[in-house]
């Protein structure tokens, strides 16, 4: 089983957005068996707390239920359970890194080293702004999710 963490800030806008774009795409193709699928903020602000509406919203109108998600803190386990822990900006990235032990650093990268013709590298944060940014967020994440999922079959799963 390949396991796949999807890290921003507070767990309630990108990371369970990215999380819900990924696993749409897992389900599509038909590889729920074999990766799965969990996000986390790097801090613990709204733990337990659902994605934010504008995000749930965002994505059903995409066909993509995200409510049942709740948000909870990346703990020291997370970098030995998971096999890609996706950071959605650099701030997140550098947190990752200074917890997870060097040795385990290879696990971590910016979810959008995955959409290699996406000129921006990181994934805005839309919690202060207008819900388009929402929109933005989603569209970015659908072509880093393609690339991600295809990175895994290459690597990961190929037999």
């Amino acid at each position: 089983m390949i396991r796949v963490l999807f890290v921003c800030l507070g767990n309630i806008c990108r990371s369970p957005m990215a999380e819900g774009v990924f696993g749409n795409l897992v389900e599509q193709a038909g590889l729920q068996d074999q990766i799965s699928t969990d996000s986390a903020g790097t801090s613990g602000w709204h733990n337990g707390s659902p994605p934010d509406r504008r995000g749930q919203a965002t994505m059903l109108t995409n066909g993509i239920d995200i409510s049942a998600q709740q948000s909870r803190q990346t703990r020291a386990s997370d970098f030995t359970g998971f096999d890609y822990i996706m950071a959605m900006d650099q701030q997140n990235l550098s947190d990752l890194r200074t917890a997870c032990p060097p040795e385990l650093h290879k696990k971590i990268f910016l979810m959008l080293d995955f959409a290699p013709d996406q000129p921006t590298r990181q994934v805005p944060d839309p919690y202060y702004g207008a819900d388009d940014g929402f929109q933005t967020v989603l569209a970015l994440l659908n072509q880093s999710a393609k690339g991600l999922l295809d990175h895994i079959r290459q690597n990961d799963l190929a037999a």
